[in-house]
């Protein structure tokens, strides 16, 4: 991921602390740590109560024209998330203050790899219910992986959960939303890419998805099924109906 290696450069010129809003939805791939935890092991420790993020339902060509856009800023110092909060908000953008930034963080990653399924979904022509169906499913898997690691479950029903895996599954703007669609088209993911001027930050995020899932052993199906389909070369149609013959569950329990 390259916001390592920008703070890398950037670090030995920051004389003293001073806030950082980070606007990168990712999740480092060969570590599988959120955004924030790279920022940490980069800058000094007294910068580490100055890093937030900021997240949510936002299409930056709609954002730049003045199009009415609200996102969640996160961070653990709730007294300087509210001040920042105040100072971005115009009559066209609201901002929501938080300090869960690990949930925020979570689920703005997570949805681009939702969005890669929602995407096969539309590929296959499999209808409205069955991406439906794959939304509300991932996001119980987010929420789970979230519980997990500390987050607040309730952050995910809010504009960098429930608010971002809605436009992003369904946008027409989505690129990871086009890349699951032609995928389920029958085209090979290489071909995609390199068709691609922008990154589908879904594509690398699903491997560190699998990694974190295995690390804190939360069992997370549809990551394990867009992981095979984009990585062991499985077919969209056999990974969905592997998704629909799994063993019965309950629903009220997340499993």
């Amino acid at each position: 991921h390259r916001t390592r290696s920008v703070l890398h450069q950037l670090a030995p010129y920051i004389s003293e602390p001073l806030p950082f809003v980070c606007a990168t939805k990712g999740i480092e791939e060969t570590t599988a740590k959120l955004m924030t935890q790279v920022m940490e092991d980069e800058l000094s420790p007294a910068m580490h109560r100055f890093l937030m993020v900021l997240s949510g339902p936002s299409f930056a060509s709609e954002f730049s024209i003045g199009k009415p856009t609200a996102l969640c800023l996160a961070g653990s110092d709730e007294q300087l998330v509210r001040q920042f909060q105040h100072a971005l908000m115009t009559p066209v953008f609201r901002v929501y203050a938080d300090t869960d930034i690990i949930g925020v963080q979570l689920g703005g990653a997570l949805k681009n790899v939702m969005a890669l399924a929602a995407g096969v979904i539309d590929g296959l022509n499999l209808g409205l219910n069955a991406r439906a169906a794959l939304m509300t499913r991932g996001l119980a898997e987010i929420i789970r992986l979230g519980a997990a690691m500390g987050a607040d479950p309730r952050t995910f029903y809010g504009l960098s959960g429930v608010g971002d895996l809605v436009l992003t599954c369904t946008g027409t703007l989505s690129r990871n939303h086009s890349v699951g669609v032609r995928l389920g088209q029958g085209e090979k993911l290489e071909t995609i890419l390199a068709s691609m001027q922008a990154v589908a930050e879904g594509v690398r995020t699903a491997r560190a998805a699998l990694t974190l899932a295995r690390r804190h052993q939360v069992d997370m199906p549809i990551i394990q099924e867009i992981h095979s389909v984009l990585y062991a070369d499985k077919s969209c149609r056999k990974a969905v109906t592997d998704l629909m013959e799994r063993d019965a569950k309950s629903e009220k329990g997340w499993t």
